[in-house]
């Protein structure tokens, strides 16, 4: 299940394109089966080696066109080991919250993208997250976790700060935030109860089968409960 609308950024087999914290690969995935040159960037080593292997068997399977490409990049985000404007697009998805000087991030961010093109940032709406804060401090209160709650307009006056043009946003994953509830107001680090597995199948079955109906529900509830939201800016 992706956050970010390939379509509405607007994804071509030519683009070279940056997924920057791709964590497990799925943006990176999805882009590398559009032809792109996809670079896969993390600071977790066995994250990379995990996406490698997973675009190996992409290949092999003939899922990749044969424009496609996937180089994995293991570094610092506040050090972009990259020439300047050397991107068309960007992804970051789920990975400012986790930075303390996110400020910087995004610097390095709006130098690697070359003017006009695009980047998608997602973080955790404010909402969702400030609920799953408040029942539980080990949500964000551990080694990596997240650091800041960011608001819309915090968000988007960052990037335009940095140089960038934000040109709209959207929520997703609203069926998401109920069961990172569940989850906080039961012990964030317990998943084995019984009520935080019920709701976990119900994500397995939408991110697998797609039902309709819990595709319309997950639309309907987003603009409130979305529990990402995603930014899509271009560069000035």
């Amino acid at each position: 299940m992706l956050t970010v609308d390939l379509d509405l950024f607007g994804v071509e087999p030519w683009h070279h394109v940056l997924d920057m914290g791709c964590g497990g690969g799925r943006h990176a995935f999805a882009v590398l089966r559009r032809g792109a040159r996809v670079v896969a960037f993390d600071a977790d080593e066995s994250e990379l080696a995990a996406v490698s292997d997973m675009a190996s068997a992409m290949v092999a399977e003939g899922q990749v066109p044969g424009s496609g490409e996937l180089t994995c990049v293991h570094g610092d985000a506040l050090a972009l080991p990259f020439d300047d404007a050397t991107f068309d697009r960007i992804i970051a998805a789920e990975v400012l919250e986790h930075i303390p000087d996110d400020e910087a991030a995004i610097a390095e961010l709006v130098r690697v993208l070359e003017p006009g093109g695009r980047i998608a940032v997602t973080v955790p709406a404010s909402l969702p997250e400030r609920v799953n804060w408040a029942l539980d401090s080990d949500y964000h209160d551990t080694p990596g976790g997240h650091v800041r709650i960011y608001s819309k307009g915090e968000l988007v006056e960052r990037l335009e700060a940095a140089g960038l043009h934000v040109r709209g946003s959207r929520r997703a994953h609203a069926l998401h935030s109920p069961y990172w509830w569940i989850r906080c107001a039961g012990g964030v680090n317990r998943d084995d109860r019984w009520l935080a597995q019920r709701y976990h199948d119900v994500l397995v079955k939408q991110i697998m089968e797609d039902p309709p109906l819990l595709r319309r529900l997950d639309d309907a509830l987003n603009p409130v409960l979305g529990k990402s939201l995603i930014v899509y800016a271009v560069k000035r």
